[in-house]
């Protein structure tokens, strides 16, 4: 029996899959008492510090929780169940912790120069044996966090560390308590397997089993993620854009969702780290309620235990039953329904120009979506276009200059973003659309391209230098990939932390595990099988 402690901070759907695929039965906490009756107690969550503790505090959680482990019963904590250990957090000064550790947590050094959140697939590395993560040292794990635990202030609970810029605590325990930093859930089977050992108690840790630092870093591998553009017809059926028609509701009923669940899990068995829906544009036809990508959402987790990411109609909108709700109202049942993350697109440009007039008053939906859920939580999909232009003193825009010459011979240019699609363009370009959301709070951007899309000509990699150099969070190429060398050529000239295809994965032209064999080959760390490999 699994207690899950669940105080509605993000994707919790994800981990129910995940220990039901084990065989656990879970019990949701409920009340305070749930908490001191549980066999075993699992404390997931996502987004900040103060407001996971605040939210405790207001369900009367805080003191049975300190009890329930100053007694030293089963706990895993995952995430923020891991920061909520320590005394506090500078993420939330006055904010205390259950001080069940000494020490704060710290935001990762800005000075690094790497992109805060820390996010995708790291290694770790034991300080300690036993059953829980021996054999485990050569896989990977799903991190995704801005703030982290140093060894200094985990002292003698360190039970594995993971390197980013420095080192900081992936494990900890002590007894029967234990957390992570990453996500098992996320983790594809090596957190499967932590999770079965957890539910089996095979947490004791080996009697003298302290090891010395190894001197070997870990690396945060690149990310190789795999899209579904999905659209809805006249009819209010489902289209992969990209793949075959189907139909999608029938008598009222959803059906036929197999396809791109089926889709998914198979990019999953493939070795895609993130799976992303892109595309949605069905909310004028359905309720909320009864939107037809939220059950692909629920059947999708229930097989695939690495991210996912779901785009569009992210936006205040009233449905055809006259029923309104805000962006923040999609948002939360996306997430209850199986995402990771939501990618926000044309509304992102409304929000900056909007910004650039009246300045930022709290009330986007990056802001507000950021603020429950956390800065990790929030992709910003950009669409740019290039406009030439002869000199950098033709416009106010950011411009680079270019090795690909205008149609007169230009050598600058812009990138101008674009909503609807890329039918309209807008007086924004993308460096001035990728900063003013990440000050609003956005923790990653999606960075298409409307003049590759489609070509299999390769990544427009001075597009995505340009913003890269702009942002301190990371950014997913997207847009042009058509062979391996492409995804080597984005890596290793741009800084991206990601790169996303659609188009050649789903047809097999190009096999994510060729990507990566190459990426591995071409000495990119990259996560293979599970693996550490590459790194």
């Amino acid at each position: 029996m699994i207690s899950l402690l669940d105080y509605g901070a993000g994707n919790v759907r994800s981990l129910r899959n995940a220990l039901a695929r084990i065989g656990a039965e879970v019990r949701e906490v409920r009340g305070p008492e749930d908490i001191l009756e549980a066999e075993r107690l699992v404390f997931p969550g996502v987004g900040a510090f103060g407001s996971a503790m605040a939210r405790l505090e207001q369900l009367g959680f805080v003191e049975p929780l300190r009890e329930y482990l100053q007694a030293d019963r089963p706990f895993l904590g995952i995430c923020i169940g891991l920061q909520c250990l320590f005394e506090g957090s500078t993420e939330s000064p006055g904010q205390p912790g259950l001080g069940i550790m000494p020490g704060m947590v710290e935001r990762f050094p800005e000075s690094s120069g790497l992109a805060v959140p820390h996010m995708g697939w790291n290694g770790i590395r034991l300080r300690h044996g036993g059953a829980l993560l021996s054999g485990l040292e050569d896989r990977r794990f799903y991190f995704v966090h801005s703030y982290r635990a140093t060894l200094e202030a985990t002292g003698d609970w360190l039970l594995a560390e993971s390197d980013y810029g420095a080192p900081f605590a992936a494990a900890v325990q002590r007894g029967q308590v234990l957390a992570v930093q990453f996500h098992p859930e996320k983790s594809g089977e090596p957190g499967i397997e932590l999770l079965r050992r957890f539910l089996a108690g095979r947490v004791q840790l080996s009697p003298g089993s302290r090891r010395p630092p190894a001197q070997a870093p870990t690396q945060l591998a690149k990310r190789v993620i795999a899209c579904l553009d999905v659209r809805s017809n006249d009819a209010g059926d489902l289209v992969v854009t990209k793949g075959d028609q189907y139909d999608v509701r029938e008598a009222g009923e959803v059906r036929n969702l197999g396809k791109p669940v089926e889709l998914a899990a198979r990019y999953y068995e493939e070795g895609a780290d993130e799976i992303t829906f892109l595309n949605i544009t069905a909310f004028r036809d359905f309720p909320l309620r009864d939107q037809p990508m939220l059950e692909v959402l629920r059947r999708a987790s229930e097989q695939v235990f690495v991210p996912l990411t779901i785009g569009g109609g992210i936006r205040a909108f009233t449905d055809a039953d006259g029923r309104a709700y805000s962006a923040l109202d999609v948002a939360d049942e996306y997430f209850r329904s199986g995402a990771d993350k939501i990618s926000i697109g044309s509304d992102a440009v409304d929000t900056v120009e909007q910004v650039r007039a009246h300045g930022a008053d709290g009330s986007s939906a990056i802001e507000q979506i950021a603020e429950r859920y956390g800065n990790q939580a929030v992709v910003i999909s950009i669409d740019p276009r290039r406009i030439y232009v002869d000199s950098p003193d033709a416009t106010p825009r950011h411009v680079v200059e270019t090795k690909i010459s205008g149609p007169n011979g230009e050598r600058w240019v812009w990138f101008q973003c674009t909503v609807r699609g890329g039918r309209e363009g807008r007086d924004v370009d993308a460096v001035e659309l990728a900063r003013t959301c990440e000050a609003l709070g956005a923790g990653e951007i999606l960075l298409n391209s409307i003049d590759r899309d489609g070509t299999g000509s390769g990544f427009d990699l001075e597009l995505i230098a340009a913003v890269r150099g702009a942002v301190g969070i990371p950014v997913i190429a997207s847009s042009g990939a058509g062979s391996p060398e492409h995804f080597i050529e984005v890596f290793e000239r741009t800084g991206a932390e990601a790169a996303l295809a659609a188009g050649i994965f789903h047809r097999r032209e190009v096999p994510i595990d060729e990507v990566k064999a190459a990426l591995d080959a071409a000495a990119v760390p990259v996560r293979r099988d599970g693996s550490a490999s590459g790194s």
